[in-house]
């Protein structure tokens, strides 16, 4: 099995990418806006990813945390809220707002569970600074990293009560920066000290079954790398100080943050001490430099792996009454 994440082209597997993906034997698939038609559709595609990797938890992701991220969208699925919504909860009724959020959660699983996607990258535990860049920014559960937390506990309960595996991002942190890594690299020049506040969510929260790194260079720990590809970062500050144990992905390889082919962004990044690389665009050509460039998955990586896919307890629940519990308590606000 390879250590990687591939993404798909299209509503349905090619020839091509049925032939590839048989050969590579990818650690799982993540799924975008381009391959989410109708509910239907959506079954038949991870009902064949399944099949065709003959893992029936092969790890199907998608990237659902409500509000602008969202790749299943009305009028086919209902429209979730992102993290402001809850932050503005919070401020008024605590409890509520942690309450809430867990419904929210439960809700949107059972949404994925249905189409067979079994792992949600989120929740954010990025810390929202002053100086946040809005594509970070806009989605947080706040300023205050009890309150981050906290609301990200919930997230990560309810995603899994709904037998969705949550995936905690983007680590060690991304609050700080002031540009979007989509398209330009960011560089945090706070202290080790200042740092401790970011990492502060990640740590109570080291107990997650994944997690996703962020492109970010922060100086105070490594000025030459950003935590993707930095050694240092993973071994002394994801693993080390925040504790974290799960499997660990990284965020998307093709942005622009990350410099290089992406069969070298991923070879760098598993050499780094990533678990896995997470490449989403189905390009066919990088796909197949990635997997010629990457050994097989270490068995570290396989056993964090079959933790974080056993680590669900599905109950049942409606979901009409989730969301009008989740509705009734974000009135508070």
């Amino acid at each position: 099995m390879k250590p990687v994440i591939f993404g798909l082209s299209g509503a349905e597997l090619t020839a091509d990418e049925r032939a590839f993906f048989r050969e590579a034997d990818p650690l799982g698939y993540i799924l975008f806006k381009r391959n989410c038609v109708d509910r239907a559709q959506m079954r038949a595609l991870t009902d064949s990813l399944r099949e065709l990797s003959g893992r029936a938890d092969v790890p199907v992701l998608i990237d659902q945390e409500g509000g602008r991220v969202a790749r299943m969208q009305p009028p086919e699925w209902p429209a979730f809220p992102a993290g402001p919504a809850f932050d503005s909860l919070y401020d008024r009724a605590p409890s509520s707002a942690i309450e809430a959020v867990r419904a929210n959660a439960q809700a949107l699983a059972l949404m994925l569970a249905e189409v067979g996607v079994n792992v949600n990258c989120a929740p954010l535990l990025d810390v929202r600074q002053s100086e946040t860049t809005p594509a970070v920014g806009e989605r947080t559960f706040g300023s205050e990293p009890m309150q981050v937390a906290a609301l990200g506990r919930a997230m990560l309960d309810g995603l899994a009560k709904g037998g969705v595996v949550g995936v905690v991002k983007h680590m060690p942190g991304h609050g700080r920066g002031v540009v979007d890594s989509h398209y330009e690299l960011p560089v945090v020049k706070a202290s080790e000290a200042e740092l401790e506040r970011d990492i502060a969510p990640f740590r109570t929260l080291n107990g997650a079954p994944m997690g996703m790194t962020c492109h970010v260079v922060f100086e105070a720990w490594d000025a030459d790398r950003p935590a993707t590809l930095s050694p240092t970062v993973i071994s002394e500050v994801i693993r080390g100080r925040i504790g974290f144990d799960g499997l660990l992905m990284t965020d998307d390889i093709d942005m622009k943050a990350l410099s290089g082919t992406a069969g070298e962004k991923a070879a760098a990044a598993i050499a780094a001490g990533c678990d896995v690389a997470l490449d989403c665009w189905a390009r066919m050509e990088e796909m197949v430099e990635i997997a010629g460039r990457l050994g097989d998955a270490s068995e570290a990586t396989l056993a964090r792996l079959e933790r974080a896919m056993a680590s669900v307890r599905p109950e049942e629940a409606p979901m009409d009454a989730l969301l009008a519990k989740r509705d009734e308590l974000l009135a508070l606000a």
